[in-house]
């Protein structure tokens, strides 16, 4: 049985003579222990309320306004309930499990997604996990996207925890991306290598900058092309949030599908009503990104070895590949 999800609620007033401030560094202030990030993340999910309505975090509070804020509590391990969830597991041993994740599931609970978690069904798997992360978030080294599938690497001990962390961290981890991305490309390798910053109009969201931003580099190679898409391997070199899904929307090639970053646009071919027909018929094959992480390689920090684990694509990807090579035939 699922527990329930423990929350506090906060009611702040604005006093007379209050000057205007952002409502996320109102909060920050207002809010015992809390970082501007985490009311950030707060205000993300609609769970702060400014005169009965749902406000941004750069609205600017004023004397009398009613700011009211409900704050879910993380679980702790022990509250997060261990779920009887397949796991497509690649390799494991007693220091590690590398895990073909799919689309659809979220790596640990957070709000909103406090079930149905990789977390969930590892608790069910083992009773070995690091202890590394902040509560609720046992073993996870790295993340991918809700709707990103492939390999994703968890540690069962704390030093093997760190010890592959710090690689991800000094970028020695190999990693390679599959996508389906709209367009063509004048290169059939290259690189991307705009910064990467939060989107200004959406908190959820990111963009590409020459200036602000964390710098980001990601290199491409072209491995078919189709009428109005490319088939790419992607290898990244550094790991920002959404990386590949905004580099490529901010050159005008969004990963196919993606709903997030336009994906789900026809960018190409929409002047002929056949091919814009074809497009809602592959898009209706793919209501994710077109995105899997098929390969990570790591050293091993016990058995000291480099270890390589390779992955299938998953169905609706290689489905998609079939019909774009049917259209391009």
């Amino acid at each position: 049985m699922v527990k329930l999800i423990k929350e506090k609620k906060y009611r702040f007033e604005v006093p007379e003579g209050k000057k205007k401030e952002r409502l996320d560094l109102f909060l920050t202030h207002a809010i015992e222990n809390a970082t501007r990030s985490k009311v950030q993340k707060l205000i993300d999910a609609n769970l702060v309320i400014v005169n009965g309505a749902i406000a941004k975090a750069n609205y600017q509070v004023k004397p009398s306004d009613i700011i009211e804020a409900v704050h879910p509590i993380s679980p702790r391990p022990e509250d997060t309930e261990p779920e009887d969830i397949p796991l497509d597991i690649v390799y494991e041993d007693n220091y590690l499990i590398v895990i073909n994740k799919p689309a659809g599931m979220v790596a640990h609970p957070a709000y909103a997604n406090y079930t149905g978690t990789l977390v969930n069904a590892l608790l069910h798997h083992t009773k070995k996990l690091s202890g590394l992360n902040e509560p609720g978030r046992p073993g996870i080294i790295h993340r991918l996207d809700k709707d990103t599938s492939g390999l994703l690497v968890v540690a069962k001990d704390d030093f093997t925890h760190a010890k592959i962390a710090e690689q991800f961290s000094k970028r020695t981890v190999d990693r390679e991306y599959y996508a389906i991305c709209w367009g063509k490309f004048k290169e059939q390798k290259g690189e991307i290598a705009f910064n990467i910053v939060r989107s200004k109009k959406d908190r959820k969201k990111f963009s590409i900058s020459e200036n602000e931003g964390r710098t980001a580099l990601t290199l491409y190679e072209v491995l078919e092309e189709f009428e109005f898409t490319s088939y790419l391997k992607i290898n990244l070199k550094t790991g920002r949030t959404h990386q590949i899904r905004v580099h490529f929307s901010g050159i005008g090639k969004p990963v196919f599908g993606d709903p997030t970053y336009g994906g789900r646009q026809v960018v190409y071919g929409s002047e002929l009503p056949k091919i814009k027909a074809r497009v809602q018929n592959l898009l209706e094959i793919m209501p994710r990104q077109a995105l899997h992480a098929k390969t990570v390689g790591f050293y091993h920090p016990v058995e000291k070895k480099k270890m390589f684990f390779n992955s299938e694509l998953p169905g609706d990807m290689k489905l998609l590949i079939k019909k774009l090579r049917i259209i391009e035939a």
